[in-house]
């Protein structure tokens, strides 16, 4: 894989070569701040892009060790050939994510056909309509939440989820940085590609190696990756940019990506650019870089990894997406200490409820409180791992300890044949029960939370599943891409009745 160079997502491949409790707590808090605050000088390598700032690197070969590709027809073009290869109809990004999608593709794409030989091209409307599969922001931050939640095995602590400002216009931001394993040059390429997967283990939550993609399009227009990776004494960083905005105004037909290495020198005491395939070339990258993501210099790109640590990832996704009514579908404004959901239902406001213990549980506020939702989004969190959103710690919460008269109910479903597997179901009542109308069960798969207070029992104005809740993790049952449902298989109708049944048995 390259060290240097673009990703050319038509082939899926990089042009170039191949490349105590409280104590842990106060530690995850301190880094926290330390992200939040952090502003050390730079002792990083000057600009290499001087003299092509408005340069702009794009490759029609392939190559990629892993696939059996070859590089043998590898040829760089000119900035003129690019345009005339693959610019149709340049258009600006509608900030309203349902009305982004609106892509013309124009009389140029038969331009292309010369220089896409024998590969599928992917075009950037893909990216939208591949977000779209996320109808909830939440789900699309579950995601990018998950991929820190699986680096726990590399050695993660803890996961900050917060608001900064973008340097080139002052709007919000949205930050994304955990301290895990970091990715190295091969790594970060296939986490902005379609379809790579690294995650085999049966515990990891990914598995498509399609939620990076999906999320990140979903929630903004833009985001930049810095990641650094320590492996065999080698410590490397790299920098990956993948931008709608950048693909509609230059009117590209098919995704690119660029991306920078560097690499630690002992001898110096510095990191130096990876440069595989010449200074040019990487300049080249690193000049589409800074002129559309947020840092306008190298070394202000380079200042980002100054709070990572050794080893970790940090994603800034910016130009983030507005809702139908033109306003900021996040809102960060309502509560310093939280994420919410713009122009929902005024839950949060005490004293205005004609119900308020029905109005003010999780249950319904969960759809709008991004602390609310993470703090259940997982059935068990380790004690060295802390979720930190905005500053202060998501305390973690188990349903299971709001039912009273609870039970445990084994279920036995078949899968593959004769083979059983055990789940167990803790069932009761809510504590405020009968007094609210809430209902369902909280089903998870390998820990991640996928249906919460999913109501099998859909009519409950006279009925005695009212408020009856459970928890259960269902592993023998596969979820959607979007992790928000399961794929309606038999196994998951034989469950859907089964719970059914075991709610009017515990009534």
């Amino acid at each position: 894989m390259s060290s240097s160079g673009f990703i050319d997502l038509c082939s899926y491949d990089v042009i170039g070569e191949s490349e105590g409790k409280n104590d842990k707590k106060e530690q995850a808090l301190a880094s926290a701040k330390r992200i939040q605050s952090s502003q050390p000088k730079s002792q990083h390598t000057r600009r290499w892009s001087d003299d092509s700032k408005s340069s702009v690197a794009f490759h029609t070969g392939q190559s990629n060790s892993d696939s059996g590709m070859s590089d043998q027809d590898s040829t760089s073009m000119d900035e003129s050939s690019l345009f005339s290869a693959t610019v149709v109809c340049p258009a600006p990004v509608c900030r309203q994510f349902w009305k982004a999608g609106n892509y013309d593709i124009g009389h140029g794409a038969k331009a292309t056909s010369q220089n896409v030989k024998n590969h599928l091209c992917v075009h950037p409307m893909f990216l939208h309509s591949n977000a779209t599969s996320h109808k909830w922001a939440f789900g699309a931050i579950a995601e990018l939440l998950d991929n820190a939640f699986d680096e726990i095995q590399n050695g993660a602590t803890f996961v900050v989820i917060d608001k900064i400002p973008n340097p080139r216009d002052g709007k919000p931001a949205l930050l994304i940085q955990d301290d895990g394993g970091g990715m190295d040059p091969e790594a970060i390429r296939h986490c902005m590609s379609f379809g790579f997967s690294a995650k085999k283990s049966k515990t990891s939550i990914g598995q498509y190696g399609n939620g990076f993609k999906t999320s990140t399009m979903r929630l903004g227009a833009d985001v930049i990756v810095f990641s650094r990776h320590l492996k065999e004494r080698s410590l490397t960083q790299s920098i990956g940019l993948l931008s709608y905005t950048f693909l509609r105004q230059t009117g590209c037909n098919k995704i690119v990506v660029p991306v920078v290495d560097y690499e630690f020198n002992a001898l110096t005491w510095k990191y130096g650019p990876i440069l595989l395939h010449g200074k040019k070339h990487f300049s080249l990258n690193l000049s589409m870089l800074l002129q559309w993501s947020p840092y306008s210099t190298e070394d202000e790109l380079l200042l980002q990894f100054d709070d990572i640590g050794q080893h970790g990832t940090k994603i800034v996704i910016y130009n983030l997406w507005l809702n139908d009514e033109g306003d900021m579908e996040l809102d960060f404004d309502s509560d310093v200490e939280d994420i919410r959901i713009n122009r929902g239902p005024k839950l949060f406001q005490r004293g205005k409820h004609v119900n308020p213990i029905y109005d003010q549980h999780m249950a319904n506020l969960y759809h709008y409180s991004l602390r609310i939702y993470s703090s259940i989004l997982y059935l068990r969190i380790p004690q060295c791992f802390r979720i930190i959103l905005r500053g202060r710690v998501v305390e973690h919460h188990n349903i299971a300890n709001d039912l009273k008269f609870w039970e445990i109910i084994l279920y036995r479903p078949h899968i593959g044949g004769n083979v059983e597997v055990p789940v167990f179901t803790t069932i009761g009542f809510l504590k405020d029960a009968p007094h609210v109308n809430i209902h369902g069960f909280n089903v998870y798969h390998r820990n991640r939370l996928i249906l919460p207070f999913w109501r099998v029992v859909k009519n409950t104005t006279n009925s005695n599943a009212r408020g009856v809740v459970g928890v259960l993790e269902a592993n023998f049952i596969e979820p959607t891409h979007n992790k928000q449902d399961f794929e309606k298989t038999s196994p998951f109708q034989r469950l859907e009745d089964r719970l059914k049944q075991m709610t009017m048995e515990y009534w």
